[in-house]
C-alpha cells in the first residue's frame, strides 16, 4: 500500500539509470577537466543519479536533502560552471522523465523540476562558498606576504652587514659620485689600510692611473643601464702606491622604486685567483681518475679537429665500452675497477701513439678515440683489431689478472659538414648496435641504419605519451577451434598508428615499449582491457570465450607479475581458468628473473600458462597448459618432405606433456586440415581472422554491429 503523499514507486530501471549516468558523464567529461578516471567518474554520477531519483520519489518534509549533497559533489568534481550546469539540467531534465519509474511523466514532472531546481541551487551555493573561501585565503596570504617582506628586508640588511664583515673578498660600497661609504676588513687588508681610512675617499683614487679612466667610463655605462655588471682584471694601489692585481666585479645597488643608489664593488686577489681558476678549468675538462679529457673537453677539441682534418682523409671516431665492467666492480670492489680503468686509458693512448689522436673517458667504462686520419692510418677493421688485442692482455691488480672485452662503435670518414654532436650521436648508435650483438662486437656507422635507429628511438620516446592520450589501442585475433571452425577465444594484441608511420604490428609495439620499460604498465593495461572486453562479450553473447595474452620478457621476469594478474582478475571478475598467458621463449630459456617461478605461480591461481614448442623440453617439469606452434615451416614445403613429418609429430609431443596445441600463422584451409589431422586443437592466423577492433570482430562472434563496453 502506498503511503499518503507518496507516488507509487516502481522498480528502479537499472539499465535506464546506467545509460543516463553514462550519457551525463560523457557530456560533462567533454566540457572540462574532471579529477577522476572516466570509469570512476561514471560510477560517481550513477550514485548521484540514484540519490536524485530517490529524492523525486520522496515527498515534502520526508525529503533527504540529496540535491544539496549532489550539488556539493558536482562542485568538487569541477562540474559546477555555467556550461556544466547547463549540461546537467539538460540531460537530467529530459532523461529523468523518460525513465520507466517516472511514468506517466506528467505525474512526476513537478517533482523532477523541484529536485533539479534544488540541485541547481545547491551547485550555485557550493560555488559561492568555494569562491568566498578562496577570497579569504587570498586576503590572509597577502597580509602574510607583507609581514614576511618587512621581516625579510630587515634580515637581508643584517645578512649583508654580516657578509660584508666576514667575507674574504674585499667589498667597497660607494655612492653614485664614487665616494666610499662602506669598506670591509678584507678590502683594507688587501690595500694596506684600515677600513675607516678608506671611507670617504673617492673609489677611483685607489685605481692605478693607467686604468682609472677606463674604469670611470665603465661605471658610467653601468649607471646608464648599458651593462648589468662590470667584471674585469684591475690594478689597485696599496698604501705605498704599489699596484695590487685584483679581479673586480661591480654592480648597482638599487633602492626604493628600483632607482640606483650605490655602486657595490667586490675585489679578489688576482694572483691566487688566476692559479685557482686554471686548476679548476683543468679539473672541469679532465677525468679525475685517468687524467684523460672528459666528454666536454673532447667535444670542444673534436670541433677543432674536424675543421683542421684533411678534406679527403677526414677523421675516424671510435666509441668503446668495456663489457661486463660491473662484474669487476661488484666482484672485486671499486679499487680494482678503478685500477682497470687507469690501465685501459694508458693502453688506448699507447696503441695509438704516433698519430694525431685524442683519447677521452666519457664516464663509467666508456671511452672515445678520435683519430685525425693520415695516409698511413690503419683502416677501421685494423684499428679495432689492434685496440681489442691490446685490451685483451690481462692487467694485474692486487694479484688478480683482469681483462675485459670491449664493444666498439665506429664512425669512419664522415662528411665534412658533420658537427661534433652529430658524430657523437652516430658513434653511440653504432655502439648500441654492437652491444646488442653480444660482448666483444663492433659496428660501423651506416647513415641509413642511423636514420632508422633514430626513428625507432623517437617512436619509443613518444609512445608513453601516445598511450596516455589513448592512441595505443587493443586489437583482437580470433582463436578458432580447428575441429569446427568456431571462435573459441581471442588473443589481445597492441595496435598503434603513429602519424606518418601507418599501423604498427603488435610485435613492433611490444619492441618499442620494451625499449623504455613501458611494457610493464602497457601489458597490464592490455590484460585489463582484454578481460573487460571478453567479459562484456560473455554477458551479451552468452559465449564463454578464452582470452590469450602474450607477455614480453620484462613482464615474464617481473617480480610483481602475479600481483598484477591477480589484481586485474579480481577487478574485472574474469575467471582465471579462461585466461591463457604465454611466456616468451627467451625469458624461459634463460630463466630470466622470476620467469619460471611466475609460471608456476600463475598456474597455482588457475591461469593457463602457454609456451612455445621451442622450450617445451626445457619446461617439462612446469605446469604448462598450452603450446604455441608456428605454421611458417609449412609454407613452400613439399608434402613428402621430412620437415612435414617432424611438424606432424609436434602436437603429439605436446599432448604427452599434458598441453593442448595452438598453431599460429594459419594461412589456408589446407594447413588447417594438416594441423587438425596432426592433433592440434586451436589456431590463429589470417585464415582465422586478422587483428581487428572489437566491433570488427562482431561478425565472427555472430552478432553484426555489436558494440563494445
Amino acid at each position: 500500500m502506498t503511503e499518503p503523499g507518496r507516488l507509487p514507486i516502481p522498480e528502479p530501471s537499472e539499465d535506464g539509470r546506467r545509460l543516463l549516468a553514462r550519457k551525463w558523464a560523457y557530456l560533462l567529461a567533454g566540457i572540462g577537466y574532471v579529477p577522476l578516471e572516466h570509469a570512476g567518474f561514471e560510477t560517481e554520477l550513477a550514485a548521484l543519479l540514484d540519490a536524485l531519483c530517490a529524492e523525486v520519489h520522496e515527498s515534502g518534509p520526508e525529503r533527504t536533502g540529496s540535491p544539496a549533497a549532489a550539488g556539493a559533489r558536482l562542485a568538487e568534481l569541477n562540474c559546477a560552471d555555467g556550461p556544466a550546469l547547463t549540461v546537467t539540467m539538460d540531460v537530467l531534465g529530459k532523461g529523468l522523465l523518460r525513465l520507466p519509474e517516472f511514468q506517466p511523466a506528467e505525474e512526476f514532472a513537478e517533482r523532477v523540476v523541484g529536485v533539479l531546481g534544488a540541485l541547481a541551487a545547491s551547485v550555485v551555493t557550493a560555488v559561492q562558498g568555494a569562491t568566498l573561501a578562496q577570497q579569504e585565503g587570498l586576503k590572509l596570504s597577502l597580509l602574510k606576504a607583507v609581514r614576511d617582506a618587512k621581516y625579510e628586508l630587515r634580515t637581508a640588511q643584517a645578512r649583508f652587514d654580516e657578509v660584508a664583515t666576514s667575507s674574504a673578498s674585499g667589498i667597497l660600497v660607494a655612492d653614485l659620485d664614487g665616494t666610499l661609504v662602506t669598506v670591509n676588513a678584507a678590502a683594507g687588508v688587501m690595500l694596506g689600510h684600515a677600513p675607516d681610512e678608506l671611507t670617504g675617499r673617492d673609489l677611483l683614487e685607489l685605481v692605478h692611473p693607467d686604468y682609472a679612466p677606463v674604469l670611470r667610463e665603465d661605471y658610467r655605462a653601468l649607471l646608464a643601464g648599458k651593462v648589468k655588471r662590470i667584471k674585469q682584471s684591475q690594478r689597485l694601489l696599496d698604501r705605498d702606491g704599489d699596484p695590487v692585481p685584483v679581479s673586480l666585479t661591480a654592480s648597482l645597488l638599487r633602492g626604493a622604486g628600483d632607482e640606483p643608489s650605490h655602486f657595490v664593488t667586490v675585489v679578489e686577489d688576482g694572483t691566487e685567483l688566476v692559479l685557482l681558476q686554471n686548476e679548476l678549468n683543468r679539473q672541469a675538462l679532465h677525468d679525475a681518475l685517468t687524467g684523460l679529457p672528459n666528454r666536454q673537453c673532447f667535444s670542444t677539441r673534436m670541433e677543432t679537429a674536424l675543421r683542421k682534418a684533411d678534406p679527403k682523409l677526414g677523421v675516424t671516431l671510435l666509441r668503446l665500452e668495456l663489457d661486463a665492467f660491473s662484474v669487476v666492480c661488484d666482484g672485486l670492489g671499486e679499487h680494482a675497477a678503478e685500477q682497470l680503468l687507469v690501465t685501459v686509458a694508458q693502453r688506448l693512448k699507447s696503441v695509438l701513439a704516433g698519430g694525431k689522436v685524442l683519447v677521452s673517458r666519457f664516464g663509467g667504462a666508456e671511452f672515445a678515440v678520435l683519430v685525425e686520419n693520415a695516409p698511413d692510418t690503419p683502416d677501421p677493421v685494423r684499428l679495432v683489431h689492434e685496440l681489442r688485442q691490446e685490451l685483451a692482455e690481462p692487467t694485474y691488480v692486487d694479484g688478480q689478472g683482469l681483462a675485459l672485452s670491449a664493444s666498439v662503435g665506429v664512425v669512419n670518414r664522415p662528411a665534412q659538414d658533420h658537427e661534433a654532436a652529430t658524430l657523437l650521436r652516430e658513434s653511440h648508435q653504432a655502439l648500441r648496435r654492437a652491444k646488442a650483438n653480444g660482448h666483444g662486437q663492433w659496428e660501423l656507422s651506416h647513415p641509413d641504419q642511423n636514420r632508422l635507429d633514430r626513428r625507432t628511438d623517437a617512436l619509443a620516446a613518444v609512445m608513453p605519451g601516445a598511450f596516455e592520450h589513448g592512441d595505443v589501442q587493443a586489437r583482437y585475433r580470433p582463436l578458432v577451434r580447428l575441429a569446427d571452425g568456431a571462435v573459441h577465444g581471442v588473443e589481445a594484441q597492441l595496435g598503434w598508428a603513429p602519424p606518418g608511420e601507418g599501423a604498427l604490428s603488435d610485435q613492433r609495439c611490444r619492441d618499442l615499449a620494451e625499449t623504455t620499460g613501458l611494457m610493464l604498465s602497457l601489458g597490464e593495461w592490455l590484460l585489463r582491457t582484454g578481460c573487460r572486453q571478453v567479459g562484456w562479450w560473455r554477458q551479451r553473447l552468452d559465449r564463454d570465450l578464452r582470452l590469450l595474452v602474450r607477455l614480453s620478457p620484462h613482464q615474464a621476469a617481473d617480480t610483481d607479475l602475479l600481483t598484477r594478474v591477480v589484481g586485474v582478475l579480481e577487478e574485472t571478475r574474469f575467471p582465471a581458468g579462461r585466461l591463457l598467458v604465454e611466456l616468451p621463449v627467451p625469458a624461459l630459456a634463460a630463466d630470466l628473473g622470476e620467469t619460471r617461478d611466475n609460471l608456476r605461480a600463475l598456474a597455482d591461481v588457475g591461469v593457463r600458462p602457454v609456451v612455445s614448442a621451442g622450450v617445451l623440453a626445457e619446461v617439462a617439469d612446469l605446469p604448462v597448459h598450452g603450446v604455441r606452434l608456428d605454421c611458417g615451416p609449412l609454407d613452400g614445403v613439399e608434402p613428402d618432405s621430412p620437415v612435414v613429418d617432424v611438424l606432424r609429430e609436434l602436437p603429439a609431443l605436446a599432448h604427452r606433456a599434458g598441453a593442448e596445441v595452438i598453431v599460429d600463422g594459419l594461412t589456408s584451409a589446407g594447413h588447417a586440415r594438416f594441423w587438425l589431422a596432426a592433433g592440434a586443437e586451436l589456431a590463429l592466423g589470417e585464415h582465422c581472422g586478422a587483428p581487428c577492433r572489437p566491433e570488427e570482430l562482431a561478425a565472427a562472434l555472430g552478432v553484426p554491429g555489436w558494440r563494445t563496453p
